[in-house]
């Protein structure tokens, strides 16, 4: 059910946003559902952040996700971790 969940909001946030029209200019991979399943299974510790609007975020989101939406980012950038793993979706 989880990893059904995982999937369902990783393919609903791709297929609604749009390819950045640059690279970022510092260093990103992208992941695979499977791959951050499998973090989460080894208990890996990552900051996962929804940038989903709230509504999306209360309806369903992966558990232990924190909400930022896209938009805030860049005023909530500090509260992001710089010594783990941090999943977007």
């Amino acid at each position: 059910m989880r990893g059904s969940l995982i999937a369902a909001i990783v393919a609903g946030v791709m297929l609604a946003s749009a390819a950045p029209a640059a690279p970022p200019e510092y260093p990103v991979r992208f992941i695979k559902v499977e791959e951050l399943k499998a973090l989460l299974d080894r208990n890996t510790r990552a900051d996962i952040i929804d940038v989903r609007h709230w509504d999306s975020y209360v309806e369903s989101h992966i558990r232990g996700a924190r909400s930022i939406p896209l938009r805030a980012l860049p005023d909530r950038a500090r509260e992001i971790s710089r010594s783990i793993a941090v999943v977007f979706y």
